[in-house]
């Protein structure tokens, strides 16, 4: 039972990781489309009156709201997105969760992420975040 379990997990791990042979996500799929957070690792965003959303406009302009404002250039490459010059703005927020959320996108942008398109769900991921989107325009 302990090896079926095992072998259960370690499949749903693998199901996780990035197929490099599959077709990357193109910028024209994303310029021009807004998209709002759904979940983090999994857990559900809890609704807010500013929801957390992220937007990307021409020649991949990168813009969008978690608790700070934040924008920069984005370059796209082999399925991984990358903003070198994220600005973002400074202000606390009352809710730790929209804090997190901010150093979380810093994060991801800065260093890079895998991106996957499906449909209208827009996944960001890294070897220690996930964040789910829903295209929202």
């Amino acid at each position: 039972m302990k090896k079926l379990v095992a072998v259960g997990l370690f499949s749903l791990a693998l199901t996780g990781c990035v197929n490099p042979g599959k077709a990357s996500v193109q910028p024209e799929q994303l310029q021009g489309h807004r998209f709002v957070l759904e979940s983090v690792n999994g857990v559900a965003v809890k609704p807010s009156a500013v929801p957390p959303e992220m937007t990307f406009g021409d020649k991949m302009a990168i813009s969008g709201v978690m608790c700070n404002r934040f924008n920069g250039d984005g370059k796209l490459s082999e399925g991984e997105l990358k903003v070198k010059t994220l600005a973002m703005t400074r202000k606390l927020c009352a809710d730790p969760a929209l804090n997190e959320l901010d150093s979380t996108i810093g994060n991801m942008l800065r260093k890079g992420a895998q991106v996957d398109l499906t449909e209208d769900q827009l996944t960001l991921a890294t070897a220690e975040q996930t964040l789910m989107f829903k295209r929202a325009d």
